[in-house]
């Protein structure tokens, strides 16, 4: 994978006393599809959408999701309207099968690996967190609008595999609005078949 520069996002410790505030804090799973929720690279198929949960089940080692070939998971997560994303945290996975670094992609449909040696919207180094205590602060100017968001872990600390409990994602969310287009056909060249029917009723109507 080509090399690439690293431009550092804060990250910073939360108080996290009142497990109330976090849960409405971190509710954006609520608004992500998870029926199109991709994972690539992932040992066991729709395992990657699982670690989108709520706060309080954040730390349910049963629901995980593993890197198959490599170290390397890229993540396509399609929320049911427009969010403005503010904070990240996470929960990964045991001594060196933590995600090392975390590069973040704004609306970028049916992303792959081959694209993620692009320059990355907003990009993180993690440090170690098992309990999701520290959260990584988003660029709102540049999180505004955002459809799909695609989160690309290159690195771990070392092992083969890189694992992860759980994702939360803090922001405000926007509902889609469709406007439905109502079209109205109208007969712009009557029927001549009409015509004759109209002109025989009316011959009828003067004979009787």
């Amino acid at each position: 994978m080509s090399g690439h520069g690293h431009s550092h996002g804060g990250g910073c410790d939360h108080d996290h006393d009142n497990p109330e505030d976090m849960s409405a804090a971190y509710s954006l799973y609520q608004k992500i599809d998870l029926d199109r929720v991709e994972c690539l690279n992932e040992v066991t198929d729709g395992s990657g959408k699982t670690i989108f949960k709520p706060w309080a089940e954040r730390n349910d080692r049963s629901r995980f999701v593993e890197s198959d070939a490599d170290e390397e998971l890229l993540f396509r997560v399609p929320f049911a309207g427009s969010v403005k994303l503010r904070g990240v945290s996470l929960i990964g996975g045991e001594e060196d099968t933590h995600p090392k670094s975390l590069r973040l992609f704004k609306n970028r449909p049916n992303m792959t690996f081959d694209e993620t040696g692009s320059t990355p919207d907003q990009e993180f180094e993690l440090t170690r967190d098992e309990s999701g205590t520290v959260e990584y602060s988003i660029k709102a100017a540049k999180f505004n609008n955002v459809s799909q968001l695609c989160l690309h872990f290159p690195t771990n600390f070392g092992a083969e595999a890189t694992k992860v409990y759980y994702i939360g994602l803090r922001g405000d969310f926007m509902q889609a609005h469709r406007e439905e287009i109502v079209v109205v056909n109208y007969e712009l060249n009557a029927n001549p078949a009409d015509h004759k029917n109209i002109l025989s009723d009316h011959a009828s109507q003067q004979i009787s």
